[in-house]
C-alpha cells in the first residue's frame, strides 16, 4: 500500500519523480503529465517506457529508439526520421511500422527484399525495386501490376507460378525463356501454346488436347531423338496419324 506521504511525492515532488524514473523508466506511468525532461530520462533508462507516454515528441521517440529499437512498436505515427532510424538498426522492425514512407520502404528492401511481405500496399517503385533484386519476392506482393509481373518474369521465368492470372505478355515472356513453364499457366491461348512448343517440343506434355499445329511444331522443334520420342508419346496418333508418319520418317 502506498502511504499518503509517498503518494503526494509522486504527485508534487519533481525531484523525487525524476530520481524514481532514472532507476526505473516504467515508473513514468505513475506521473500525470510528465515533463519532456522526465520523458527523456524514462526512455534513456528503458526505451519501452515510451508506451506510457502520451504523444511523445520526436526527440523522445528518437531517444527511445536509440535505447531500444523495439520501442517502435509502442509509437503511433512515428515520423519518417524515427522510422529510418529504426530501420537502420534493424530492418525487420518494418513490420511494426504502419504506413511507412516510400523512402523507408526502399531502405528496408535494400537490406532485405523479402521484407516486402511486411509492407502494406508497397508503392509500385518499391515493388519494382524488389523484384529487380529478387524475382521470387513477387510471391509476397498482393496484386502486382503488369509492369511488376513482367519485370519479375524477365529476371526469372519460373516466378510465373506465383502470379495469379498473368497477362498474355507476361505468359509470353515466361515461355520464351522456357517452353515448359506453360505448366504454370491456366488455359493458355493457342498462341502461347505455339510459342511454348517452338521453344521446347517437350512442353507439349503440359498442353491439354493440343491441335494439329501445336503437335506438328512440337515435333518439328525437337533437338534430339530422345526429345522426339517423348513428344510423340503425347500426340494422339489415332486422331492425327499423319504426325506419326512424320515422326517415322524423321527417324530414317
Amino acid at each position: 500500500m502506498i502511504s499518503k506521504e509517498e503518494l503526494l511525492r509522486w504527485q508534487d515532488d519533481n525531484y523525487f519523480q525524476l530520481e524514481q524514473i532514472k532507476n526505473n523508466g516504467h515508473k513514468i506511468q505513475y506521473i500525470h503529465t510528465p515533463s519532456e525532461e522526465m520523458q527523456l530520462e524514462a526512455v534513456k533508462q528503458n526505451g519501452s517506457s515510451i508506451q506510457f507516454i502520451n504523444k511523445p515528441s520526436e526527440k523522445v521517440q528518437l531517444e527511445a529508439i536509440n535505447q531500444n529499437e523495439y520501442a517502435i512498436q509502442f509509437i503511433n505515427n512515428p515520423s519518417e526520421k524515427v522510422q529510418l532510424e529504426t530501420i537502420k538498426k534493424n530492418e525487420n522492425l518494418i513490420q511494426y511500422i504502419r504506413d511507412p514512407s516510400e523512402k523507408v520502404q526502399l531502405e528496408t528492401i535494400k537490406k532485405n527484399k523479402n521484407l516486402i511481405q511486411y509492407i502494406r500496399d508497397p508503392s509500385e517503385k518499391v515493388q519494382l525495386e524488389t523484384v529487380k533484386q529478387n524475382a521470387y519476392s513477387i510471391q509476397f506482393i498482393n496484386n502486382p501490376s503488369e509492369e511488376v509481373q513482367l519485370e519479375a518474369v524477365k529476371n526469372d521465368g519460373y516466378v510465373i507460378q506465383f502470379i495469379n492470372n498473368p497477362s498474355e505478355e507476361v505468359q509470353l515472356e515466361a515461355v520464351k525463356q522456357n517452353g515448359n513453364l506453360i505448366q504454370y499457366i491456366n488455359n493458355p491461348s493457342k498462341y502461347i501454346q505455339l510459342k511454348a512448343v517452338k521453344q521446347s517440343g517437350n512442353s507439349i506434355q503440359y498442353v491439354y488436347n493440343p491441335s494439329f499445329t501445336i503437335c506438328y511444331n512440337a515435333l518439328n522443334n525437337c533437338k534430339t531423338q530422345e526429345e522426339m520420342d517423348l513428344v510423340i508419346q503425347h500426340i494422339d496418333i489415332k486422331k492425327l496419324p499423319e504426325l506419326y508418319e512424320k515422326y517415322f520418317f524423321m527417324n530414317i
